[in-house]
């Protein structure tokens, strides 16, 4: 059965591009067969799911801290080049016995089916793509090699049949190409025509809030160049989540259902949320991998349902303290259930800054719940609330180390000018955001060269649940380097803590200190 040879090639890179032009067809032809199913069919998408799931906390939050918002793009491109490298070797297992190669593309088949089963929702059928793509795969495999085999030289000939054998493999590695560019363009024209959630979105007229957030008082914003606005823009949202394809979720099909330790367990549709008396409010989302001085935190104006009348509803029975949500991809989260039934505006939000919300950020449902990190409270893509109890269920990030309930701390960052910046001598104007979601921001100081502390000018309080920008000017910056350190009080009087802490495992702390110049 083999196409083994000891006969040495002219050509020995022809085997690893064979190999490696397998694996192009086999991933490239199931990703756009995925189209037809869930989104986590896409072998790939699967594959990179599972190792999301099986990252140690430490890497996940370096990965973050290295690339940001960049970290999905990042593993795609290491997902890349590994399965490159491992198809080349596959290749050259292949010289020897084709048989061989063939094994080992069935072994790497078997691992992405095993992703594919392991991730939410996803059944039986969702292993249609990684099949057809498998037997395209192995065919490739063997049509390249059989050709690669050609160019083994024997005594009679070593040159024009050669070269004629070589034109053949180029032709053949070309067409095999040629097969996974179309089936990524088959892919991309597929994904047009089944964009049901963008669709969906793009018809949907949000309907009047009852209770509308207040308009914004004059000096909510000081338009201080280089600081985050008070609205932090939907494209300029941070995005830190597990989704490595964003769940494409017909408003039509989803339904939320409210379960555990209640009374009155009972589902919600779409349809249903939207005729509620939805509310408005200011508020400011912060993610637990954020540094101290990072930019992983936006405020905006979202659209919503409190979760208290619909925890109320249901009604928790004596003893529950956790509320499981849990995303359409698998995510979870452990919110504690007095956080969610007390005055806050805990919200099951559907727009976001007078939009629909955007489909990377959870169309067509999400939470949003004041003072918690995201992950224990922000589930995007959300169906399920169950409650429960803290000692019966884990979440998808305690379970990897981090803290179970996950409040945010009090914080402060320099946003202008930034680190190692070179100024003018004159005056100098800093500027930056501080937050204490929940109970508010009083105060702002800020130290040059660990000089005496000076209060900053705040702008106007919107909420207690969203960040403040602040303002100072250094007259008469003189030449040479510079330090700058700010830090902030809260409402209750809290002074912010100058104790360092990583972010693992329940958020970053400690005062923002940056060097800069002045010429």
């Amino acid at each position: 059965m083999g196409q083994a040879t000891t006969k040495k090639s002219l050509y020995p890179w022809m085997y690893p591009l064979a190999g490696i032009c397998s694996a192009f067809v086999l991933f490239s032809t199931a990703q756009a067969v995925s189209a037809f199913f869930g989104t986590a069919s896409a072998p790939l998408v699967a594959l990179g799911s599972t190792i999301i799931d099986f990252t140690p906390a430490w890497v996940k939050d370096q990965a973050i801290s290295l690339f940001g918002t960049n970290d999905k793009l990042f593993l795609f491109v290491v997902l890349s080049l590994v399965a490159a490298l491992l198809a080349a070797v596959v290749g050259l297992v292949a010289k020897r016995s084709l048989a061989a190669g063939m094994a080992l593309v069935l072994v790497l088949a078997a691992i992405l089916s095993a992703a594919v089963m392991s991730r939410s929702a996803t059944t039986a059928q969702d292993l249609i793509p990684t099949v057809i793509g498998t037997i395209l795969g192995l065919g490739t495999l063997k049509f390249l090699t059989g050709l690669a085999a050609r160019n083994a030289p024997t005594s009679e000939d070593r040159s024009a049949d050669s070269a004629v054998s070589r034109r053949q493999f180029m032709l053949g590695a070309a067409g095999s190409v040629a097969i996974g560019l179309l089936a990524i363009g088959a892919t991309q024209a597929l994904r047009g025509a089944r964009k049901v959630a963008e669709t969906a979105r793009s018809a949907l007229g949000l309907p009047p809030a009852k209770v509308k957030a207040a308009p914004l008082p004059s000096g909510a914003d000081l338009n201080v160049p280089g600081v985050s606005r008070f609205i932090t823009p939907n494209n300029d949202f941070y995005r830190i989540d597990t989704a490595l394809s964003v769940p494409n979720i017909d408003p039509e099909q989803w339904t939320l259902r409210i379960h555990g330790m209640v009374e009155e367990e009972f589902s919600l549709n779409f349809n249903e949320l939207l005729g509620m008396d939805l509310v408005e409010h200011y508020l400011t989302l912060t993610c637990v991998s954020n540094p101290v001085g990072g930019d992983l935190i936006g405020n905006a104006k979202w659209l919503g349902y409190p979760i208290r009348e619909l925890l109320a509803r249901a009604k928790p029975l004596p003893g529950a303290d956790m509320v499981l949500s849990t995303s359409i991809d698998g995510f979870s989260a452990s919110t504690p259930l007095e956080v969610l039934t007390d005055d806050r505006e805990a919200l099951l939000a559907i727009g976001m800054n007078d939009e629909p919300l955007p489909l990377e950020h959870g169309f067509p449902v999400r939470m949003v719940v004041p003072g918690l990190y995201g992950y224990v409270s922000a589930t995007k893509w959300v169906v399920d609330l169950e409650v429960t109890r803290f000692q019966d269920k884990t979440a998808y990030w305690t379970t990897r180390g981090w803290s179970e309930k996950g409040p945010i701390k009090m914080s402060s960052r320099i946003e202008t000018p930034r680190s190692f910046a070179k100024l003018p001598s004159g005056t100098v104007v800093f500027g930056g955001t501080a937050w204490s979601q929940h109970v508010g921001i009083s105060k702002v100081e800020i130290s040059i060269d660990d000089g005496p502390w000076q209060e900053a000018d705040l702008s106007t309080d919107v909420s207690a649940d969203t960040w403040r920008q602040w303002r100072y000017e250094w007259n008469g910056a003189t030449p040479g380097n510079h330090t700058a350190t700010v830090r902030a009080t809260n409402s209750q009087g809290e002074l912010q803590t100058d104790v360092p802490a990583a972010p693992a495992p329940n958020g970053s702390s400690g005062w923002h200190r940056l060097q800069f110049s002045v010429e």
